[in-house]
């Protein structure tokens, strides 16, 4: 939810003109705009280049450094969206919106300290503004909470928890994660570039930090944050926690846009390890299927009683999915994706079944 206020901040500043601010529609000018009109029909890769070509023409023009880190955001070059948009706040220190989508990214790609610093420039800039504030005050709190963790770390995980007490559930926690890496890797031929950090807290803490609702088991936000609830008792359900959370994390590298949300719970369902008689029971059982178009964009909207419907719809059509086209496929889905490619016409080229027909086949499955 956060990403999204972020997000909408930006591009309602662009959109609204302040990008365009004291200057003629010089050829520079135009391209920008270009490139504002581009990223709000959704052409991603054209933005971005109508952004470098108009810093090319007019390379003091911090606004346009912000559109370029936006479009490479949009694309998952966060990287090259943090170098664009450093340099829109070296020329212009006041434009909040590129410290705003600049402090976001930072803090999804680990960097909590630098992400603080952002944020308190930006507060300085605009003393006022509630929505800088208040994330800042969360970001402070989850500083200070991760200051007095301590660390396990292994070839691909950097594990974070509370004390002593825990050093058994982190050492299974490493095992686990390990386990999944490789396991869940190689089934899709592709794994997570750089060390991905996990967080146990306390169920409080989870809560606290996170803000997510009841139901959630875990959350991948560029970290992996995993409640413990007990779970040096039942190291099993640990284990599938990890797998589900370590496969969101390896779907975000590999797509970091366009995915839905059906494809993107599904896989983690299935990968959790496990058969899926619960799910098949589950949809068997329900007065009513909610429909996948439905669940492209999340579950937050879902009443609580549809969410564990959902889960189960999810991974039954991935698993078709899979079926119908292999891994291979689903791989290749996901590389279309990341490149800004429509879902629906990606999905035909790859499974060579309509995406209205595979919905029509899979409701009929669902049924029987």
């Amino acid at each position: 939810m956060q990403r999204l206020v972020v997000f909408a901040s930006v591009f309602l500043w662009a959109i609204s003109g302040a990008a365009d601010q004291g200057l003629a529609e010089s050829s520079g000018a135009a391209l920008g705009r270009q490139g504002w009109e581009a990223i709000q029909a959704g052409r991603i890769q054209e933005a971005a280049d109508f952004f470098h070509e108009a810093i090319e023409l007019n390379p003091q023009d911090a606004t346009l450094f912000l559109g370029a880190g936006l479009a490479a955001h949009l694309q998952g070059q966060e990287k090259e969206s943090q170098t664009a948009l450093q340099q829109a706040l070296r020329l212009n220190p006041r434009l909040t919106a590129a410290a705003l989508l600049l402090g976001d990214i930072t803090y999804r790609m680990g960097d909590l300290e630098t992400a603080v610093r952002t944020y308190e420039a930006a507060l300085e800039v605009e003393p006022n503004n509630a929505q800088i504030r208040g994330r800042l005050e969360n970001w402070r709190k989850e500083a200070a909470l991760h200051n007095r963790f301590q660390q396990s770390l292994s070839p691909h995980f950097t594990v974070l928890f509370e004390g002593p007490a825990e050093q058994r559930l982190a050492a299974a926690a490493v095992d686990a994660l390990e386990a999944a890496y490789w396991r869940i890797g190689t089934t899709l031929l592709a794994y997570p570039s750089g060390i991905i950090t996990v967080v146990l807290y306390t169920d409080e803490q989870f809560r606290d930090i996170t803000r997510s609702p009841a139901w959630a088991g875990g959350v991948f936000d560029g970290k992996i944050r995993v409640p413990m609830r007990g779970a040096l008792n039942d190291p099993r359900q640990l284990e599938k926690v990890l797998a589900h959370e370590f496969t969101h994390a390896l779907v975000k590298s590999l797509a970091p846009r366009g995915v839905p949300t059906w494809v993107d719970e599904g896989l983690a369902v299935v990968f959790e390890m496990g058969d899926l008689k619960w799910a098949e029971r589950l949809a068997r059982q329900a007065p009513f299927l909610v429909p996948l178009p439905r669940l492209h964009d999340g579950f937050l909207s879902l009443p609580a009683d549809q969410v564990p419907l959902a889960y189960a719809e999810s991974a039954l059509a991935v698993r078709m999915l899979i079926e119908r086209g292999g891994i291979p496929a689903l791989t290749a889905l996901l590389q279309d994706l990341a490149e800004g490619q429509e879902f629906t016409q990606s999905f035909e080229r790859r499974v060579f079944l309509s995406y209205p027909e595979f919905l029509t086949l899979w409701t009929r499955r669902m049924r029987e």
